[in-house]
């Protein structure tokens, strides 16, 4: 009886043999996209997710807030 119920339970909402393996890949494929999303958006940036030295300085510099002769001395000196 048990098999019987199940059997129906399967045929009648697709989520028997094939489906079920259509279903668990589907979700193995998402679960492997948000992890490499993730970790490719923290790449670059420190352990916490700021930024980078060399990022503030480029942003000091697209601010004005530096000159090029500082930008460059002082990204050599981040680059030591």
């Amino acid at each position: 009886m048990f098999n019987n119920l199940c059997s129906r339970f399967s045929s009648t909402y697709g989520f028997g043999g094939i489906g079920m393996g259509i279903f668990m890949v589907i979700i193995a494929v998402v679960a492997i996209i948000l992890v490499i999303r993730v970790l490719d958006s923290n790449r670059g940036k420190g352990i916490s997710g700021e930024s980078t030295p060399l990022d503030t300085l480029k942003k000091r510099y697209a601010k004005g807030e530096v000159t090029k002769a500082e930008f460059d001395a002082i990204k050599a000196d981040l680059k030591e």
